[in-house]
């Protein structure tokens, strides 16, 4: 008797209430997980981008000017752009090196030599490079690039973006002051 009266009330509006409430939940669901994981993805993006921009500005910048100019090693600007990694709770063993192309050098003088490292194969640093190459009516303007990337899969079950990686770029660069 029991099962005819719950069956008879099932019948009428809250039967549809019901229906219609498991079929909006689970896509409601799914829109809130893409909000929070798009999110997480411009968080990690700006974090890069902004620890590329630290390095740099740590690159571009001599360690100390009365004692000849001497560079900033490789060592303490990958460890800047670790420390913002770091902050956000980033992996930093999961930075990849960013196949970029080989920068036009600038003329020597005042600066020390052109050159490109990549310390540990991951985080690419280019100092007294030309920062606006083929730029006309412009004087050459002489600084540092630091480029790298970084890995980020979505975890959105049921969706084609599910465990999908895709790979950031950050890259940015300073100019040298006299």
């Amino acid at each position: 008797m029991n099962i005819k009266r719950i069956a008879s009330k099932l019948r009428g509006t809250e039967a549809a209430e019901i229906a219609e409430a498991a079929l909006v939940l689970p896509l409601v669901f799914t829109l809130l997980l893409g909000i929070i994981w798009f999110g997480r993805a411009f968080n990690i993006y700006s974090t890069i981008q902004q620890g590329a921009q630290q390095g740099a500005i740590t690159a571009a910048r001599f360690s100390c000017a009365t004692c000849g100019n001497a560079s900033t090693s490789d060592a303490a600007i990958t460890g800047v752009v670790e420390a913002v990694m770091k902050s956000s709770s980033l992996d930093t063993t999961q930075i990849i090196t960013y196949p970029s192309s080989r920068p036009t050098f600038c003329p020597n003088p005042p600066y020390p030599a052109g050159t490109c490292s990549t310390p540990n194969d991951n985080i690419t640093i280019c100092r007294n490079v030309q920062l606006n190459a083929g730029a006309a009516n412009q004087p050459a303007q002489c600084g540092a690039t630091v480029s790298f990337q970084y890995p980020f899969a979505f975890n959105l079950p049921g969706t084609s973006l599910n465990m999908r990686r895709i790979v950031m770029t950050a890259q940015a660069q300073s100019r040298m002051e006299n």
